[in-house]
């Protein structure tokens, strides 16, 4: 009997692996910190205890920020299959290939390709789009919520009553604040908290989905 032969290729660069497995470590962190910080009535905890798990959950949100903002940037220089031309479901001749790769899914003989197969791109730009928008809301509410940067001292300069120092305000005590000056920024933090969980939500079902498909 002839023995089988296979060919190894070098597709993913060590920037894209440690990309990986730096995002799943953050993510896994951010979505264990987050359904405390989402149950903590349920749970019990403290406000004091509330307010370490957003700082602990905000931790992690940085190291996947700047995790994030490497890659979108490696997408521009990596190799032709870290290049977002080779990931966007876009550009010439996509959907042709798109059609002809669920074709042959349906076959039962699917095309293989080295980097992302056609469904795969969706699914990468899906997560991607989520992390970004995670990645976004969340610094948002790490500014309302504990006065952390990017827009920490901006907030806290908002809500601080006059004559008193921002940088004396403490996470989550309104009595510090200027009530009209804290409840205009509640309002101003309700969109990006319900986007948050929101997508909180979606981004955990599609991490099933893509831990399932690969």
């Amino acid at each position: 009997m002839e023995a089988t032969s296979y060919t190894s290729y070098h597709v993913w660069d060590r920037t894209v692996r440690w990309f990986h497995w730096i995002n799943v470590l953050s993510v896994l962190g951010l979505l264990g910190s987050g359904l405390v910080i989402y149950n903590g009535k349920a749970l019990g905890i403290s406000a004091e205890a509330k307010v370490f798990m957003k700082q602990f959950h905000v931790w992690f949100g940085y190291v996947m920020a700047v995790n994030l903002l490497w890659r979108i940037l490696w997408g521009f220089f990596g190799n032709r299959f870290s290049r977002w031309s080779a990931i966007l479901p876009f550009g010439r001749g996509y959907l042709a290939e798109l059609r002809a790769y669920l074709k042959s899914l349906r076959s039962g003989e699917p095309r293989y390709y080295l980097g992302h197969n056609p469904l795969g791109r969706l699914m990468v730009a899906a997560l991607l789009l989520l992390l970004i928008l995670q990645a976004v809301t969340g610094l948002v509410l790490a500014g309302t919520d504990l006065y952390w940067p990017p827009l920490g001292s901006w907030i806290a300069e908002w809500v601080a009553p006059a004559g008193v120092d921002p940088s004396t305000l403490l996470p989550g005590d309104k009595a510090m604040a200027d009530a009209a000056a804290w409840d205009a920024m509640r309002s101003f933090r309700k969109p990006y908290i319900t986007l948050h969980e929101l997508v909180f939500f979606v981004l955990s079902a599609a991490i099933v989905v893509h831990i399932a498909a690969v």
